[in-house]
């Protein structure tokens, strides 16, 4: 007998199948149970009339429990009112395991208990739904960079030097050797592209950073992408051509997760090419007319970015920060060398920044005064130096944020529930 995602239900009308999940809720009325059953997929309800299938059959039905791993068989129809829009009438039933009493009841749980719980959290819908988006997403990403030629090139995650500066590493022995979890993988990703041209590394980055908002992790993924023979509005070109790629793919292939998540569809329908572009001069006098004393030269914290990107409707790019404030790395614009040719893209909704990129230091001599500045040891950086001596080019590159591209799509108040298990401030169980 055919097995069958419940998803894939609807193919099979009429026709008698088996499909293999737990238990996810059981109402009994007489002599008919409804069994809801989950597995990683969807939901299905199968009834289970007792003068169809027998006594034994019947009997085991009834002795269930929440998350009990189960095997059906039944016929498929279509049934408007049940969950999914399809049912199966049950023909057949073989328990594979009862599960014991499960914590996560159909009742109400707080967030730090499920939290303490998320190992078992995650199989609940709409947690389920927010990891299917999630995969579509970096699906979407690396479908979009292998339609134009983008070279996936892994960055290593044991790194000797910090990229993004030194207070927020996690700092591990090395054999000896003091080493570091990756807080990006850009450096390498340069010399990669001065290799193969345009590229990308897609993988777990690190930040030790004392935060509890509910934009932070300390662990969390990037996709960086880095191009040779690139300036800073190409560069941003590329950045919001994925980010509208990406959205019409979830519109498209998972219409049935936002709507279990409840998300407001017309947001994201209503986001068109090509997004606002501002300076960090002109984000400065729109904090300021909103009435906020900010000083030009200092960083934006969220309050700023969501009061930033609530001007617009549309993910906006803010660019030209002071170049005080970005990384030593970062290239100075020659027409105002007090600001860097970067830019952050800010998703709206307060959802703050889920890009930060821009145009590279290509100038040896400029790029070992920034490192002497910033007072990095230049014996960590002389490979990425040499870059600089062996035919250097303009090039540049960003970073996007998974976990917070993720909330912002599904429409999520925290970060913890875009990764199956977060790495939170003092928090690493389960």
């Amino acid at each position: 007998m055919e097995k069958v995602l419940i998803k894939n239900l609807k193919n099979h009308v009429g026709q008698q199948v088996a499909t293999e999940g737990w238990l996810y809720n059981i109402r009994s009325s007489g002599k008919i149970a409804f069994l809801i059953v989950r597995d990683g997929s969807g939901l299905m309800q199968g009834v289970t009339v007792k003068k169809e299938v027998g006594e034994e059959v019947f009997a085991d039905a009834k002795k269930l429990t929440q998350e009990s791993a189960i095997k059906v068989t039944g016929i498929v129809r279509e049934e408007p009112r049940s969950v999914g829009g399809f049912e199966m009438q049950v023909t057949g039933l073989e328990i594979v395991s009862i599960a014991h009493d499960y914590p996560i009841t159909h009742k109400e749980h707080g967030v730090e208990f499920l939290a303490e719980h998320r190992h078992l959290w995650i199989r609940a819908p709409k947690q389920v739904a927010i990891l299917r988006v999630r995969s579509e997403i970096e699906h979407a990403i690396r479908d979009f960079f292998y339609e134009r030629d983008f070279v996936l090139a892994d960055a290593p995650i044991i790194t000797p030097a910090a990229c993004e500066g030194t207070t927020t590493l996690f700092e591990l022995d090395y054999h000896g050797e003091k080493g570091f979890l990756s807080q990006s993988g850009q450096l390498y990703n340069e010399a990669t592209a001065l290799a193969l041209g345009r590229i990308y590394c897609f993988g777990p980055t690190f930040r030790a950073e004392k935060s509890k908002t509910r934009r932070h992790l300390m662990e969390f993924w990037m996709v960086e992408a880095e191009m040779a023979y690139c300036d800073m509005d190409e560069n941003i070109k590329v950045q919001e051509e994925m980010i509208y790629y990406v959205i019409q793919r979830i519109l498209k292939r998972c219409a049935n997760e936002l709507r279990i998540l409840e998300r407001d569809l017309t947001k994201l329908e209503n986001i068109k090419l090509p997004f606002p572009r501002i300076s960090y001069t002109e984000a400065v006098e729109i904090l300021k007319k909103a009435g906020e004393e900010f000083i030009w030269g200092d960083d934006f914290g969220a309050p700023h970015e969501t009061l930033i990107s609530n001007h617009f409707n549309a993910p906006v790019f803010v660019h030209r920060y002071p170049t005080e404030i970005k990384a030593f790395y970062m290239k100075p614009d020659p027409d105002n060398p007090k600001v860097a040719l970067g830019a952050d893209l800010l998703a709206p909704e307060g959802y703050g920044e889920i890009i930060g990129g821009g145009q590279r230091l290509d100038d040896l001599d400029l790029l070992v005064e920034r490192i002497k500045e910033h007072k990095l040891p230049m014996e960590a950086f002389e490979w990425y130096v040499d870059l600089r001596r062996f035919g250097s080019v303009p090039h540049a590159g960003f970073g996007l944020g998974i976990e917070r591209t993720v909330a912002w799509l599904c429409g999520l108040d925290h970060v913890r529930e875009t990764i199956p298990f977060p790495r939170l401030l003092h928090k690493m169980y389960p």
